[in-house]
C-alpha cells in the first residue's frame, strides 16, 4: 500500500481517495488512465455539509466512484439517491483502554476539541451559566485555532470558577480527562462523525451532543442525550437532569453502551475489508 497527498500516476489495483473535493483532480486523472479499475471515495464532514452542495468537482468525484464510504449512518441521507446505492458506512474506531472513573465529589462535564466555530465551542459554558451548584464543573480541552477564541475562554474562566480551559494537551491526557468526566459534550454545528464520540463510547463516558447529522449518525436518532442545535437552555436542562437523577444518567449510559460495539477496531477493519473485497472480487 502506498499513501500520498495525491495520485502521481502509479499503477494500483484500487485507489482510495479521502475527500471528494480535495482529491478531485487525482480522482479525475486516475479514472482517465484506468477507467476499469475500482475507485473508493471516503467522505468527511467537510465534504458532506460544505463542499458537495457547492462543488462540481466534489459531485464529479462521487459520480466516478465505484464505492463511497461515509463515517456514520445519517450521512447517507445527505447524498443523492443514485449515490446512496453505492455508499457504505464504516464507523471510525478507538482502541482506548481506559475505563470510566468520574470523581465522586463533583459532577464533571468535559468538552474536547480545538476551539473553532464549527465546534460551537462555548455552548457548554453558556449552559453552565444557567445552572447553579458548586458541585458542577466544566473542563475544556483544545487549542484556539482563532486567537480570539482563546481570549474568550480566558474571560469565561474569570466569570465562572467552575469552568477551566486547559488548552491543547497530548491525546493520552485528553483521553484521561474523558475517562474522569461524567459527561462529554459534543456541541458541533458541522461534523462528519466525531472520533471523540468513538473514544468516549469505548471508555464508557456518556455523551451529550447537538442534534445535527454527524452526532445523530454516531449516537442514533433516538439517543436520549441530544439537544437542539445552538440551544444552551436545552443543553443545560440535559446536564441538570443527568447530574441530579441517577436513573436518567443510567439510561444515558446504557444507550451509549449499545453503540459501543460499532466503534471497536475489529468492527472498523471488518467493515472496510468488506468494502474493499467487494471492489476487488
Amino acid at each position: 500500500m502506498h499513501v500520498g497527498l495525491e495520485w502521481a500516476g502509479e499503477a494500483c489495483d484500487l485507489l482510495i481517495a479521502l475527500h471528494a473535493r480535495r482529491s478531485a483532480e487525482s480522482i479525475r486523472q486516475y479514472k482517465n488512465h484506468f477507467p476499469e479499475r475500482p475507485l473508493l471515495v471516503v467522505l468527511t464532514g467537510t465534504d458532506l455539509y460544505r463542499d458537495l452542495p457547492a462543488s462540481k468537482e466534489a459531485r464529479r468525484s462521487l459520480a466516478l466512484a465505484d464505492r463511497v464510504v461515509v463515517l456514520q449512518e445519517d450521512a447517507r441521507r445527505k447524498l443523492p439517491k443514485a449515490i446512496r446505492r453505492k455508499t457504505r458506512v464504516v464507523y471510525q474506531s478507538s482502541s482506548a483502554s481506559l475505563r470510566h472513573r468520574p470523581p465522586a465529589n463533583s459532577f464533571r462535564v468535559a468538552v474536547v476539541g480545538h476551539l473553532r466555530p464549527e465546534k460551537d465551542p462555548f455552548r457548554a459554558v453558556l449552559a453552565l451559566a444557567r445552572l447553579e451548584g458548586e458541585d458542577l464543573e466544566l473542563v475544556q480541552l483544545g487549542a484556539p485555532l482563532d486567537p480570539a477564541l482563546g481570549r474568550d475562554a480566558k474571560r469565561w474562566m474569570k466569570r465562572d470558577p467552575r469552568y477551566r480551559w486547559l488548552g491543547s494537551v497530548p491525546h493520552a491526557q485528553a483521553l484521561r480527562w474523558i475517562a474522569r468526566s461524567h459527561l462529554l459534550v459534543v456541541s458541533s454545528v458541522m461534523e462528519g462523525g466525531a472520533n471523540v464520540i468513538c473514544e468516549a463510547a469505548r471508555i464508557g463516558t456518556p455523551v451529550v451532543g447537538s442534534r445535527m447529522s454527524g452526532n445523530i449518525g454516531m449516537l442514533g436518532r433516538n439517543y436520549p442525550g441530544l439537544y437542539r442545535l445552538l440551544d444552551e437552555k436545552g443543553l443545560a436542562k440535559l446536564i441538570h437532569g443527568f447530574s441530579s437523577d441517577k436513573k436518567s444518567y443510567g439510561k444515558l449510559k446504557r444507550a451509549l453502551q449499545k453503540r459501543r460495539p460499532l466503534f471497536a477496531p475489529a468492527a472498523e477493519r471488518a467493515s472496510l475489508n468488506r468494502v474493499v473485497r467487494s471492489l476487488l472480487a
